[in-house]
């Protein structure tokens, strides 16, 4: 059996657990029907079925336990594990893609560039070893290509970018670089003292990846249309986001957020569905830009 029929095969398991108790005969009935979509072989016996729930604990975290009362096998524990979330969503896709090979005609890729996920394994092996790093970076806004050296503390994710956060040693500033905009990566042999750099406090009331510019976080309120609230309730734009008001009328959050440039361009998105209500110096900047935008148009 491939590896990779039993990476799938564990993320199947997780799949049907999460909708409730099953028994191994049920659990084995919903794989081989799966297998015959995707054209693996998925069916297992009670002792591989056993070293699978040992593996998926070990791998991704998730706890499975048999009920000897009612012969059903469940979720006992389930941590907030994003890493092996992520993995099964990636194997996921793999998989659906590798098996769609023939019928590419019906997917539709969005047109982007590469994220610079090449980088990805040198760049956490010389986070985790406390290793400078170099690189050639080009910027978008005024297209210029330097050579930086930076401690590499973190990688993140936003809108499906990914970056590298560290202390530029030009200027000792944590920055953020993207990946997709990296390229000649130079791993040294240089290494720098551990930093305690912690990725989710620094980026805590951060929208996007543009660091804190203020000393605070500020207290932000958002009237949104009914219409468009649907969406923000269901993909939250910040984790601190509060509901003050949903009715028929309008959503209204409130954010505790640093005000950066990623932020506004965030709100400008959503055009007339919103309103900023607080702070009032952001409510007139949102303002100046749309007038300019007017005047723009003659």
């Amino acid at each position: 059996m491939s590896k990779r029929e039993s990476i799938a095969r564990y993320g199947l398991i997780i799949n049907k657990l999460r909708r409730g108790p099953a028994s191994y005969d049920e659990i084995d009935f919903f794989l081989q029907n799966q297998g015959d979509i995707d054209g693996y072989n998925y069916s297992i016996s009670q002792r591989t079925f056993q070293r699978d729930i040992r593996d998926i604990e070990h791998i991704h975290k998730i706890e499975i336990k048999f009920d000897y009362a009612n012969r059903v096998y469940y979720i006992a524990n389930e941590e907030d594990d994003q890493l092996g979330q992520r993995m099964l969503e990636a194997f996921d896709t793999f998989n659906a893609l590798n098996t769609a090979e023939r019928i590419s005609q019906h997917i539709h890729f969005e047109n982007r560039r590469p994220q610079g996920t090449e980088n990805f394994n040198g760049l956490l092996h010389a986070i985790r070893n406390n290793l400078v790093i170099k690189f050639t970076y080009y910027k978008f806004w005024n297209e210029k290509v330097s050579e930086r050296t930076i401690e590499p503390y973190a990688l993140k994710e936003f809108r499906n970018r990914w970056y590298v956060v560290g202390k530029d040693l030009k200027d000792r500033c944590i920055k953020s670089f993207g990946l997709d905009r990296l390229s000649n990566l130079d791993i040294t042999k240089k290494k720098f003292k551990p930093s305690g750099f912690n990725v989710k406090e620094y980026f805590r009331h951060c929208f996007g990846i543009i660091a804190p510019n203020a000393d605070a976080p500020s207290e932000v309120i958002l009237s949104f249309t009914t219409y468009q609230g649907r969406y923000i309730k269901s993909m939250p734009l910040h984790e601190s986001q509060q509901i003050l008001i949903d009715n028929e009328e309008e959503l209204r959050i409130k954010l505790k957020v640093f005000i950066t440039e990623d932020f506004i361009m965030e709100i400008l998105s959503h055009g007339e569905r919103v309103r900023v209500l607080e702070p009032q110096s952001l409510a007139d900047q949102i303002r100046s830009i749309h007038e300019e935008a007017v005047e723009g148009y003659g």
